[in-house]
């Protein structure tokens, strides 16, 4: 049913020798192994890290990288090799033992409490104690404005986290790894959710962090981060070392293709299939305080990009679409017919799916195994005499996971045990198995391997060209730029303008998503 990537024939990249002078190391991983129930997450893998240096750690999903980490931090611990920390071994059992060598990590899914404050989030475990041993607000908050003053965050430390954006969020995240003072910051994908100009205020925080010597690994599926901050690269495949080389001394195609073991052809699939009848046409639609008279009409076989920096109203709109929120104001036709959509309910009745931004935070039931996060939308329709048809969902959702390639040792697999890339494509299983004829995507490759990124754009344009109607959410400009046929831009709430494909540039884009009519 699905187009897979295409590959060349030539074999693998062959990966040249070490070609950076010796010097001391702040952290060496020598013949790392490592297992779950089903699969090899590592085998005999290595790394270094050195003082004042970025070392760009890139894999595709499932390749070992976020296991790894999670061993060099403490969290896990492994079968077999060492760690040697500064030229000594050293055994982590807990994360806090990892913490008091010197090690933090900023991980891929956020881990801040939303009850709490933002000066507790950083402190926690750690909080400054007054002279009767009891906890001083005050002097917590002054720590906490001046390490957010000194990373040029302009958070209040008394605000709520839960309060917060996914952005706002990630920044303190990155403030919380920091206040450690540790010697190796290990951040997993930290610009997945922030905008632009964040992420040069990250690179620009770990410029200072070099410059006093810290080692930095650094995970990222964006290529373009990799060379604009590493020093070296160190690539995984399937659980395996594949090689380290200088940053300066690969170029992108070499880099994906000691990644994948291929060459990948076209990453934005050629899409000439005609655009069909009108399916959904919006107008003036209105959430009070968040976005205002937003407009568009949605065809079928169509992909509609909609772009805006964080806090444009973006997701909003999907999810007033969606029913999630509903809207304040507006109208919404169906096949020329007005509809009121007030929860998502009566829109997976009409028709519509909705692939949510934040995975972890709306999209995963992560105590559950795959099948039952996958069988969740469609469960109602597999209920027969107040039994559950397992054995045609069983089937369905087989046949799904072979379709979008999730990895998984089986369907009883804990979802949350599984990597970010396969997580997010057993939750486009879950929503294709709802047949939609509108599928909306929020952010659809967040934290997803170039690899996987193909494989999904791929997707998308088949299901285009099947007459399915997209809405696709990005902050990656590339990205919308090579999927859409027209890209609808909103900054602040408003809708600035919509763009076809013949007239949709990088730079149009940004300054209509900055304000500029």
């Amino acid at each position: 049913m699905f187009a897979s990537a295409t590959a060349s024939s030539a074999p693998a990249a062959t990966v040249r020798p070490d070609v950076i002078p010796e010097e001391p190391y702040l952290l060496e991983v020598a013949n790392v192994s490592k297992g779950f129930p089903g699969v090899v997450a590592l085998s005999d893998v290595q790394l270094r890290v050195r003082p004042g240096s970025v070392l760009a750690l890139m894999g595709e999903n499932g390749a070992g990288k976020s296991t790894l980490m999670k061993i060099v931090a403490g969290i896990y611990q492994p079968d077999a090799g060492e760690l040697r920390l500064r030229g000594k071994p050293v055994k982590f059992d807990t994360p806090l033992a990892a913490l008091q060598a010197g090690i933090a990590m900023i991980h891929q899914e956020l881990n801040l409490m939303p009850h709490m404050s933002i000066a507790e989030n950083i402190w926690i475990g750690r909080e400054q104690l007054n002279g009767l041993h009891m906890v001083d607000h005050g002097e917590m908050h002054r720590c906490t404005a001046r390490l957010l003053e000194r990373l040029r965050i302009n958070l209040d430390p008394e605000e709520q986290v839960g309060n917060l954006s996914i952005a706002e969020r990630q920044m303190v995240e990155i403030a919380k790894a920091v206040s450690y003072d540790s010697d190796i910051l290990i951040m997993d994908e930290p610009t997945s959710a922030i905008t632009e100009t964040e992420v040069a205020h990250l690179f620009s925080i770990i410029a200072d962090l070099k410059s006093q010597g810290k080692g930095i690994i650094y995970i990222t599926h964006k290529m373009n981060e990799v060379f604009a901050i590493a020093d070296e690269v160190a690539v995984f495949r399937d659980g395996a070392y594949i090689g380290l080389q200088r940053a300066d001394s690969m170029d992108g195609d070499s880099l994906i293709s000691m990644m994948v073991g291929r060459e990948l052809s076209q990453l934005f699939p050629v899409r000439e299939q005609p655009i069909g009848e009108l399916v959904l046409s919006v107008r003036d639609l209105s959430l009070d305080g968040i976005f205002k008279g937003v407009s568009f009409d949605l065809h079928a076989g169509e992909i509609l990009g909609i772009a805006g920096l964080m806090g444009s109203g973006r997701t909003n709109v999907a999810e007033a679409i969606f029913g999630v929120t509903p809207s304040t104001g507006g109208e919404i036709h169906l096949d020329g017919q007005p509809v009121r959509i007030s929860d998502p309910h009566m829109a997976i009745e009409k028709g519509f799916a909705l692939l949510t931004e934040d995975r972890k935070l709306s999209g995963l039931f992560p105590c559950l195994s795959v099948l039952e996060n996958m069988e969740m939308a469609v469960l109602p329709h597999y209920v027969g005499n107040g039994f559950i048809q397992q054995k045609a969902l069983r089937a369905l959702c087989e046949d799904m996971c072979k379709k979008l390639r999730v990895k998984t040792p089986s369907l009883e697999q804990c979802i949350d045990n599984l990597s970010g890339g396969n997580q997010q494509k057993a939750l486009l299983a879950r929503w294709l198995m709802t047949n939609p004829r509108i599928l909306i995507l929020d952010e659809p490759t967040r934290g997803i391997d170039v690899g996987a990124k193909a494989e999904i754009y791929r997707l998308i344009s088949y299901l285009a060209s099947e007459g399915m109607a997209v809405i696709m959410i990005s902050s990656e400009l590339p990205e919308v730029l090579g999927m859409s046929d027209r890209v609808m831009v909103m900054h602040e709430g408003d809708l600035m303008g919509t763009l076809d494909r013949s007239e949709a540039t990088q730079e149009r884009v940004m300054q209509l998503a900055s304000g500029l009519s």
